[in-house]
């Protein structure tokens, strides 16, 4: 099964171990835990096969499965992975057992309904990723809002609902226009992703303008782009700290990946167009997600605010349509989710002891929690892109890219860089050295080997991904070059044989060119 159904395996494992975590007591806590850490790791172990079966040199999607869904509407079952989706999907299921041992002790309610809302949310986050047909991606798109909704509005902070409705309503909200846009594909046309991508599939400008908005509003509110982020800081600060590593890790990367799957590989002549508006919000968000960051209190909303900088970055990478850029946004993508991810984890940590956020409260926290100190300053310095850490080679790529492209797109990324070192570093000084500035936090006690393993392998590939980045960049290459690359230059050469030439004729029948008025 694992052999000819390895995606499948992957999507409906966790679903299936819903339906065994019904049949357990609500009353056997450690025996939930426990089944749904062991199913994670185990699923993750089976992943691993994705990388050691997929072929770098191959074009197109790999471990196809495809079945008669509902054969009178032409839907599908239709799964593959190719190299954009690859190293997103071995995310998700690599943070899928951190998430749920970093909340062993940290969520003691309905602890039963709390780990069947995590594996359900796998499910559909790596449902979303594989699926290539475009109803059967749609049901795993909504999926991820229910199990999200529920976990942010019972396990969340004081201001729970107001926060999971408000993500609630922004993420449905952009989703409607992109499913009346997938019916007017699948009717025209096909559902099924090979038919779309087909050089065959010929859609007016006009059409691929009107759905590219469609499916760039929903993508732009999920990654969020600047002026739809407002919800992100309060589905951030609001949800329980697993709530926000799965957020950050992955949930903000449906947006960025939607845009390299869809958007712009369907309509790549809309795509040009829009190219313009895109880059210039994604450097306003650069910068603006930078400057509010550096402003916040508290700890919490620092990281949330880091991350609209950051996948501002990401934006501008893929919307470079350069090779080095997106996979630079990519490798981005990867990066932040690791790093980002371990901040929203040290955070919840120290509050677990102190219940408190606020930058202010702490001080020389150093001398009371040196490991605690040393996980922290490793994530943070990954955070701002130190050469040798994960951050480092996602951000050159992109700042390289956008430099190339235009000098004030790569300018203004640096500039964003340069903040983030600014707000983090800041806030590491405030908070880790000097002298302990609190009583209360003389008794503070450091990571418990719980915590080391929680942290432990995020750190280990912070580090991996800042040193051996060839095996991740290598997987990329042919996806990103045959979906983007090779379709934007298409586009790029037919704008420009359609320009008028203004050289003059050589030979012997050479004129004199029409003086034209104006």
């Amino acid at each position: 099964m694992l052999q000819n159904h390895l995606l499948s395996f992957l999507t409906f494992a966790p679903l299936v171990g819903c339906v065994v975590l019904l049949c357990i007591s609500k009353n056997a806590v450690h025996a939930i835990r426990r089944f749904t850490l062991s199913l994670t790791i185990l699923i993750f172990l089976i992943s691993l096969q994705l990388v050691y079966r997929f072929q770098a040199d191959l074009t197109g999607f790999q471990l196809l499965e495809e079945a008669v869904w509902l054969p009178a509407l032409r839907i599908n079952y239709l799964m593959g992975v190719d190299g954009i989706s690859l190293w997103l999907i071995m995310l998700i299921t690599f943070l899928a057992p951190i998430v749920v041992l970093s909340s062993w002790n940290a969520v003691d309610s309905h602890v039963k309904e709390y780990h069947l809302l995590l594996l359900l949310l796998q499910t559909a986050m790596t449902g979303t990723l594989v699926s290539l047909d475009l109803v059967l991606f749609f049901v795993f798109w909504e999926l991820m809002l229910i199990p999200m909704f529920l976990i942010i509005g019972v396990w969340g902070g004081q201001k729970r609902i107001y926060a999971s409705v408000k993500f609630f309503i922004y993420t449905m909200a952009g989703s409607a226009l992109m499913l009346v846009a997938m019916f007017y594909l699948g009717y025209r046309y096909s559902f099924d992703m090979r038919v779309l991508l087909d050089p065959g599939t010929n859609l007016s400008v006009e059409e691929q303008k009107l759905l590219f908005l469609a499916f760039a509003l929903s993508f732009a509110i999920k990654v969020p782009m600047f002026p739809f982020h407002t919800w992100l800081p309060d589905a951030h600060v609001e949800a329980p700290t697993s709530g926000s590593v799965i957020l950050a890790g992955v949930l903000l990367k449906m947006g960025t990946y939607g845009f390299v799957r869809f958007a712009i590989p369907l309509f790549p002549e809309a795509a040009v167009h829009a190219a313009p508006l895109i880059k210039a919000l994604a450097v306003v968000g650069i910068i603006y997600g930078a400057l509010v960051a550096m402003v916040q209190t508290d700890m919490k909303k620092l990281v949330a605010y880091s991350s609209v900088s950051h996948l501002g970055l990401v934006m501008l990478g893929i919307f470079t349509f350069s090779e080095l850029g997106v996979k630079g946004a990519i490798y981005q993508m990867l990066g932040h989710g690791l790093s980002t991810g371990a901040l929203f984890l040290l955070v919840g940590f120290i509050y677990e002891r102190r219940h408190t956020r606020m930058i202010s409260d702490y001080g020389g926290i150093m001398h009371v929690m040196p490991l605690y100190g040393i996980f922290f300053l490793i994530a943070t310095l990954s955070s701002i892109g130190l050469p040798g850490l994960n951050g480092f080679v996602g951000e050159i790529m992109v700042i390289l890219s956008a430099l190339k492209d235009h000098l004030a797109w790569g300018a203004f990324a640096a500039t964003g860089m340069i903040l983030g070192a600014v707000y983090m570093l800041w806030m590491v000084q405030r908070v880790f050295f000097g002298e302990v500035q609190h009583e209360e936090n003389r008794n503070l006690k450091d990571l418990t080997m719980r915590e080391v393993l929680v942290m432990a392998p995020l750190a280990i590939m912070m580090i991996v991904m800042g040193i051996v980045t060839k095996p991740f960049t290598d997987r990329m290459t042919q996806s990103v070059s045959e979906h983007i690359v090779t379709r934007i230059a298409d586009v790029t050469n037919q704008t420009q044989h359609k320009k008028p030439s203004h050289t003059k004729p050589s030979g012997p029948h050479k004129q004199e060119p029409t003086r034209q008025s104006g």
